[in-house]
């Protein structure tokens, strides 16, 4: 006769996993707590910013490696599509998703250039860049920060704990505190659509000015 198993009891977490669990969630609430006492400022103060860089016509260029090139994508796909209401797309590309560019680059000029290259074809003076690194030592990275700031770009990076090489070469940088990767990619998110929603904040009154300028040229 075979032994009766009850699903629910093999279903149950075990202690240690369950602790993990709690520690893992422990290390968010704490980085987050950081993020809303240090970092808000700093991201309202962008997302003004690409408020008045954007609708000029101006570009966002994003990179990082493995999750944080996630991120950078979807920073850019929340600014060409729309983070909560309607309004006009605007340019934003994510450097890694270019992968005839991305794989022709590493294999002519080395890893390390794969982004700067990039920066130097789209970049110009006025646009912004945006890097993200859990580490803050991401040899492309700080490349291509270097590149574009000699063309004039604005770089403004999100990395792990502070000071690192990454936010040193920045114009700017938001630094999360945090002990895990996993835990500074989460805040990241966190900072992206904060990072998105001061934007759509920022341009509310612009919209509004151009639409009464509009409205009293046509009467």
């Amino acid at each position: 006769m075979s032994e009766f198993v009850n699903p629910a009891s093999s279903l149950s977490p075990a202690p240690a996993a369950l602790e993990t669990a709690q520690s893992h969630c422990r290390s968010l609430e704490q980085a987050l707590v950081r993020l809303r006492r240090d970092g808000l400022g700093r991201i309202a103060g962008w997302g003004g910013r690409l408020a008045a860089v954007l609708p000029a016509g101006g570009r966002l260029l994003a990179a990082g490696n493995g999750g944080s090139a996630a991120q950078a994508q979807h920073l850019t796909a929340e600014l060409v599509g729309r983070y909560r209401r309607e309004r006009p797309a605007y340019s934003a590309i994510s450097l890694h998703a270019e992968t005839s560019s991305l794989t022709a680059l590493g294999n002519d000029y080395g890893f390390d250039q794969v982004y700067a290259r990039q920066v130097a074809a789209h970049g110009r003076p006025g646009d912004v860049l945006v890097v993200l690194s859990t580490s803050g030592r991401s040899a492309n990275l700080i490349s291509a920060a270097a590149t574009a700031r000699t063309a004039g770009l604005s770089v403004w990076a999100l990395t792990g704990p502070g000071p690192n090489p990454l936010a040193e070469a920045a114009d700017e940088a938001l630094c999360i505190d945090a002990d895990t990767t996993a835990t500074v990619q989460e805040t990241h998110l966190v900072a992206v659509h904060l990072l998105c929603e001061a934007f759509d904040t920022a341009l509310a009154p612009r919209a509004a000015s151009r639409a009464v300028a509009a409205h009293g040229r046509a009467s």
